[in-house]
């Protein structure tokens, strides 16, 4: 009796070693782990820090957060939208710099400048300038204000790269098992006693 029960017991003991080791290679190859009807799915870890790294890198040097995030599509879009907007405020300050150096020129008496002969091949000699003082005044208004609303849509740009970069990481880890669900379906039941078939709706919501 001694050596039936055993011999059993050795018998049981590798039974469930090779149900073991059987297990752990489904796990290693889908993922999935069967015992007894259930399933066991390894779930995915989150970094908690995962987005705020993806802001700092971004807060470095525009579109490293997009990188981070693998969404490498959205890099060409983040030097597209801020090189613009740094564009149009380079381009505004230099028009600025050369109407304010032309109305100060003016102002000091000199006629010297280049938007007082716009066609300086002509051989004649203007005796008013192309472009007078009032002129140079409203100009040098305009290209300031255009230049400022640049600057602040290129720092409003360079925000919502950030913002994106940090959204975009939090998306990501966003739980979207199947498992997490909620639905109506129709439900058929009979009434034990009376044989009477029931119907409804069913709302099933999943945790």
């Amino acid at each position: 009796m001694l050596l039936f029960f055993s011999n059993a017991g050795i018998a049981q003991e590798e039974k469930n070693e090779k149900a073991l080791d059987s297990v752990q290679q489904g796990l290693n190859e889908q993922g999935v782990i069967i015992l007894k009807d259930s399933v066991f799915v390894e779930k995915k870890k989150i970094n908690p820090l995962a987005p705020s790294k993806a802001a700092f890198y971004s807060a470095i040097f525009p579109g490293l957060g997009q990188i981070y995030n693998k969404r490498y599509w959205k890099v060409p879009i983040v030097y597209a939208a801020i090189g613009t907007g740094a564009y149009a405020y380079i381009y505004n300050n230099q028009q600025y710099n050369d109407v304010r150096d032309a109305f100060k020129s003016r102002r000091a008496g000199f006629t010297t400048d280049e938007f007082y002969d716009l066609n300086p091949n002509d051989d004649r000699i203007p005796t008013e300038p192309d472009i007078d003082n009032d002129d140079l005044q409203d100009f040098q208004e305009r290209f300031q204000r255009d230049r400022d609303l640049a600057l602040l849509i290129t720092i409003a740009l360079y925000g919502l790269n950030i913002i994106d970069a940090n959204v975009d990481s939090h998306l990501k880890q966003f739980n979207v098992d199947d498992k997490l669900s909620m639905d109506f379906k129709p439900y058929l039941e009979y009434n034990p006693v009376t044989a009477n078939p029931n119907y409804g709706m069913a709302l099933t919501i999943k945790f």
